[in-house]
């Protein structure tokens, strides 16, 4: 009789090995929770370094743009840049000011559009014409610069800039 009983029991929903993978999901969302919860408290931290080290790299070239304007502008005519005595003070212009207002974090989207703009010259006057292939494209400095350059754009300087302190300070002023 036990054995009749026995073999009407109904066997287990989750047979041991999906109870480890069971397990193992709970373990993997649990450590995906605690993990979300951290970076969220640190969310100003990311753009923040992305900020300042971006924005030093291009304070550096803007300046170094500058002070040697005259080989600057000689390398813009070498490339066949339109205006190069102009052109090399513009685009150094825009790269000592552009990385110091986003080191700062000041008007942070409004300062990558003409450093977006600068690269985009860059890319068609000097870069392309030697470019054949999209592995070689994908793998330029420009590119990744114009793509740091729009993630700022659309994502902001983060709360740790004075675009955020600005912005505080007015919605509790108005």
């Amino acid at each position: 009789m036990q054995r009749c009983a026995t073999f009407l029991k109904k066997p287990p929903i989750n047979p041991p090995s999906m109870q480890a993978t069971t397990a193992n999901a709970s373990i993997a969302i649990r450590i995906h929770d605690r993990l979300v919860a951290a970076t969220t408290r640190l969310d100003w931290l990311a753009p923040l370094l992305l900020r300042l080290v971006f924005g030093y790299f291009w304070a550096e070239t803007g300046w170094a743009k500058l002070v040697n304007h005259a080989g600057f502008a000689e390398r813009f005519a070498n490339w066949g840049v339109p205006f190069p005595d102009l052109s090399a003070t513009l685009s150094g212009a825009t790269d000592l000011v552009g990385g110091v207002l986003l080191m700062l974090g000041l008007m942070t989207r409004l300062t990558t559009l003409p450093m977006i703009f600068n690269m985009v010259i860059a890319l068609a006057l000097v870069v392309l014409p030697s470019i054949s292939m999209l592995d070689d494209f994908v793998e330029l400095n420009e590119v990744l610069y114009i793509l740091v350059l729009f993630w700022l754009f659309m994502a902001g300087p983060g709360r740790a800039s004075l675009d955020h302190l600005i912005l505080k300070r007015m919605t509790r002023a108005g």
